[in-house]
């Protein structure tokens, strides 16, 4: 069945997480018609899931230092953090009626460390906006499939449905979390329009460790943390990660807040080498003369254990990586064991699968858009959000960028389309 009667608009925004949803909302505000396409039965279901264990929503640390944490992509996303940065999105929440306080890591959350109020106010602002803002509408259950000559095509409940706009924004997320939605379907069609793409990695994901956990250790020890440790990593390159927290070992390696810290730098590093390694510093607040003080007094009749919970309160999973990933004559060993306590090897050798991860690296290279995020060889299409090429890590920076893209999209696509002559009247 064919929907024969297409939607005019004056933009279409096609994926409804918080960069689609934040271009609706600014180009709303603009007096557009907004007409926003999503496949899945509702919008923002990433961002709802992303909430479950407290809605972080930004960072509080300075501005400079907030910036610096996008990396390689650090001066590219500038300018958007600078219009639209860690205030200005406090600023949003508050205006939604959400209050938010800073924790004691510097993340930002919502009072009551929810999402879902979030978003009910944000759809309903939306769908019910205040002053001169026309309300989006929304059309869910509509895959986008391509173009067909100048129109936008999906498959829709109806059929095919066609949609002609103005303007196209494109917000479809990465390629994390499929069932979500962002299954990375759109990187094909793209590149069949020409548009370069950086290949979709796995970003703050976990690891397999070489050769696999030994039984005993995957069935005592998969889903527990080690917590008040350190790991240190340097690549290649020269570049150096250190830091102090925790992370958690799986049935097949390693994943958790400390390992997606550094996970870029591994995953990089395994893509040029097969292989990558950090040191686990087990006893972080303690010196390694300290260690190796403690580890070589003397244990009388007591066992390896027994000595090491007593001198260095090394129990539980601490105590089994040791025994996991040290032979004998190293725990026999006082300078060998106490060195390995400050910095056990760990080799990875691969990711995990990318729809396993909590958000993707890669996407439409900034070269081939303008300052506006508009495509330069296909004038009218805008890309926010995921998409575009740059990855963060947790901590509210992920969900930062992708409304400011938002806000940076739909202000270029907004100014494109003023100087633009109308080719139809849009309808809402």
């Amino acid at each position: 069945m064919t929907d024969l009667s297409p939607v005019h608009a004056d933009v279409a925004i096609i994926g409804g997480g918080p960069a689609g949803l934040m271009a609706a909302e600014v180009l709303s505000r603009s007096g557009l018609s907004v007409h926003l396409f999503d496949a899945m039965p509702s919008v923002g279901r990433k961002f709802l899931l992303a909430g479950k264990g407290g809605m972080n929503l930004t960072h509080a640390e300075p501005l400079p230092a907030f910036v610096d944490r996008y990396g390689a992509q650090a001066e590219r996303l500038r300018p958007l953090l600078d219009a639209f940065g860690p205030q200005a999105v406090r600023d949003w929440a508050s205006g939604l009626g959400i209050d938010t306080f800073v924790g004691s890591s510097q993340r930002v959350f919502p009072t009551d460390m929810k999402a879902a109020p979030l978003l009910r106010a944000w759809l309903h602002r939306l769908r019910h906006p205040e002053g001169a803002g026309l309300p989006v509408s929304f059309h869910m259950r509509h895959r986008w499939t391509g173009w067909n000559g100048d129109a936008l095509t999906f498959d829709s409940p109806l059929g095919v449905s066609q949609v002609r706009a103005r303007a196209t924004l494109l917000a479809l997320g990465g390629a994390s979390w499929s069932r979500l939605g962002s299954d990375g379907a759109w990187v094909p069609r793209l590149q069949a329009e020409g548009i370069e793409v950086a290949p979709l990695l796995p970003s703050n994901c976990g690891f397999d460790v070489a050769g696999g956990w030994s039984p005993f250790f995957r069935e005592r020890c998969a889903g527990q943390a080690f917590k008040s440790v350190a790991i240190r990593a340097t690549d290649n390159l020269g570049h150096t990660f250190q830091r102090k927290g925790e992370f958690v070992a799986t049935a097949t390696g390693v994943e958790g807040s400390l390992i997606y810290a550094v996970s870029g730098l591994l995953r990089d590093e395994i893509a040029r080498h097969g292989e990558a390694t950090f040191e686990l510093d087990l006893l972080p607040d303690r010196s390694a003369e300290r260690v190796l003080a403690e580890v070589a007094h003397p244990r009388g009749s007591r066992s390896l254990s027994s000595h090491l919970k007593s001198r260095l309160g090394l129990d539980g999973i601490r105590m089994a990586i040791v025994n996991e990933r040290l032979d004998k004559a190293t725990l026999h060993d006082p300078v060998r064991l106490a060195a390995a306590l400050k910095a056990l090897p760990i080799t990875l050798v691969a990711t995990r699968p990318i729809d396993e991860a909590i958000s993707s690296a890669g996407g439409v290279r900034w070269g081939g858009l303008d300052d506006g995020l508009m495509v330069k060889g296909r004038p009218g299409l805008f890309i926010a959000g995921e998409m575009l090429d740059w990855e963060a890590p947790t901590g509210g920076y992920l969900l930062t960028a992708c409304l400011a893209s938002g806000v940076a999209a739909a202000q270029g696509a907004s100014r494109w389309l003023a100087s633009q002559p109308s080719a139809f009247k849009s309808s809402v």
